[in-house]
């Protein structure tokens, strides 16, 4: 690992040596969501560079807590999984993301927001269930976002998984969602709800009504929204 040691034996100490440099527990963090190409990795830590990103898994390739091999399915394509040190770490961490949604207060959560990483998580965590047995394209536009970061495309379709379109792909659209990012953030960390945030014209669904109306159900919500909090 880069960074020096703390030179004590405490598994503690060692073990952080490991998992506690810069950016490493976030890309574990994604290893463990079942991510496993580089570039979708990245769409995960979108505000790591890829060179360090390169850095991290060698390290943890190193360290034993994660395999790099061809991809089953897409040959050329090399893919990184957790070994079997790396899958004990997963409920460590989320642990570590419990402890945060139950104190960490959620006004300083929303000082950080970032689009990019909002639209995976949710591409991740969408339930397909509640939505119709069709394609169905849903386009998020964030006011007073800069251009880069304002609109997004989520495409749901049967038998293949939730994609994320940063660009116009180019289909007819199901369901405009036009809100602040802040807002959507706060729904989706389980701080707010869809009905209450267009109540308060806060958000606006204009299309498909019954993804309008199923839209808490289908948006998924963050793994950690159910956590109680214990601060305000």
């Amino acid at each position: 690992m880069t960074q020096g040691t703390y030179g004590q034996f405490c598994p503690v100490a060692m073990a952080s040596e490991i998992v506690g440099t810069r950016w490493t527990i976030l890309v574990l963090r994604e290893l463990a969501a079942g991510t496993s190409r580089f570039n979708d990795l990245r769409r995960g830590v979108p505000r790591m560079s890829p060179a360090l990103l390169s850095q991290r898994l060698k390290e943890l390739e190193d360290a034993g807590i994660v395999v790099r091999r061809r991809s089953r399915r897409d040959a050329g394509v090399m893919e990184y999984h957790l070994t079997e040190s790396g899958l004990e770490l997963a409920p460590i961490i989320d642990a570590i993301g419990a402890w945060g949604q139950r104190w960490i207060e959620s006004d300083l959560s929303l000082q950080r927001l970032d689009a990019q990483l909002l639209m995976w998580d949710m591409r991740r965590n969408l339930d397909t269930d509640p939505m119709p047995d069709e394609r169905s394209v849903i386009h998020f536009q964030y006011t007073g976002q800069p251009t880069k970061s304002r609109n997004w495309w989520l495409i749901v379709e049967p038998g293949f998984e939730v994609d994320l379109c940063g660009v116009d792909p180019g289909h007819d659209i199901d369901l405009y969602v036009s809100t602040d990012l802040r807002t959507m953030t706060a729904v989706w960390m389980g701080y707010d709800t869809v009905r209450k945030a267009v109540s308060d014209d806060r958000l606006l669904l204009t299309g498909n009504r019954t993804l309008a109306s199923k839209m808490q159900a289908w948006l998924g919500l963050s793994p950690l929204a159910k956590v109680a909090r214990k601060a305000g």
